[in-house]
């Protein structure tokens, strides 16, 4: 069955334009327009193993929050339809101030323990969210040593690495402290998964979403350069940073996500998560 034929199957109408969308990790995208103007975004992937239920579960959770995401059409396991957002604009220090504000708000939604009530996948990989009422032995356990395992057990993390992860995971309360409370996080927050519409609105896609420490999410912004200045600007306005963020934590927090990319990629990150390490070891 061709993507067409699902949708058609899914929606009963059958797409009067199907056009294929890049960044597709786990699933076929594309952008397809119905005989009634809905302009939407399906995705499809191997039954049993895209997962996009919980993508689907996951988008809906952060709009009962408030968070501009798009909204479920369809939800299988193998196809999700999605209303399309606007993506025509670019990301000047407007829409990043609109995104600081948009992510400050879903900041602002807390929960009593860290984790979430299933797990997640960021990416294609697991994300286990048990909770946790501590967030550095969450984040040491159920993130760092987590995914150095899973990117060991790949082949892609050598052994002397996973074994300075852990020891690293053993330190964290030398540089790290508790936050005040659990923050709902998007959980994978670059530049591919926030789109500008012509008007200047910001949308927000591909989550891994659970409650933790807003920091690792604000890091990870930073990691490939999806957000500058004005982001945090506005960003610290209606959430002050704790101090010393930007010169160390930020650092030790975006080991996690070079962790992942290892998983998923391999050793071209591995210079990354090696910095990371000599910097705290």
């Amino acid at each position: 069955m061709t993507l067409a034929e699902a949708v058609e199957a899914a929606l009963g109408q059958r797409p009067t334009s199907l056009r294929a969308l890049g960044g597709g990790c786990i699933a076929e995208v594309a952008a397809l327009e119905l005989p009634d103007g809905q302009r939407l975004v399906a995705k499809r992937g191997a039954p049993g193993q895209a997962g996009l239920a919980l993508e689907a579960w996951m988008l809906a959770t952060l709009g009962r929050q408030g968070l501009p995401v798009p909204e479920v059409i369809h939800a299988g396991d193998d196809l999700l339809i999605l209303t399309r957002l606007d993506d025509g604009g670019s990301l000047d220090a407007a829409a990043e101030a609109r995104a600081a504000e948009a992510i400050a708000a879903l900041h602002g939604k807390t929960a009593e323990a860290f984790g979430l009530e299933r797990d997640t996948v960021i990416g294609s990989l697991p994300q286990p969210n048990p909770r946790s009422e501590r967030w550095l032995p969450f984040f040491a356990e159920q993130r760092l040593l987590y995914m150095a395992r899973l990117a060991h057990d790949r082949d892609r993390l050598p052994k002397e690495d996973l074994a300075q992860v852990e020891a690293l995971a053993g330190r964290l309360d030398r540089y790290l402290a508790e936050p005040p409370q659990p923050a709902l996080l998007h959980g994978d927050l670059w530049g591919g998964n926030v789109l500008v519409g012509r008007d200047g609105g910001v949308g927000f896609i591909d989550p891994a979403i659970y409650y933790g420490h807003p920091e690792i999410e604000l890091a990870f912004t930073t990691l490939f350069g999806t957000f500058g200045e004005a982001f945090f600007r506005r960003y610290a306005e209606l959430t002050p940073l704790e101090p010393d963020f930007f010169e160390a934590r930020r650092d030790l927090y975006n080991l996690y996500p070079l962790l992942v990319h290892v998983a998923l990629f391999g050793g071209g990150y591995l210079g990354g998560v090696r910095r990371v390490l000599r910097r705290f070891l």
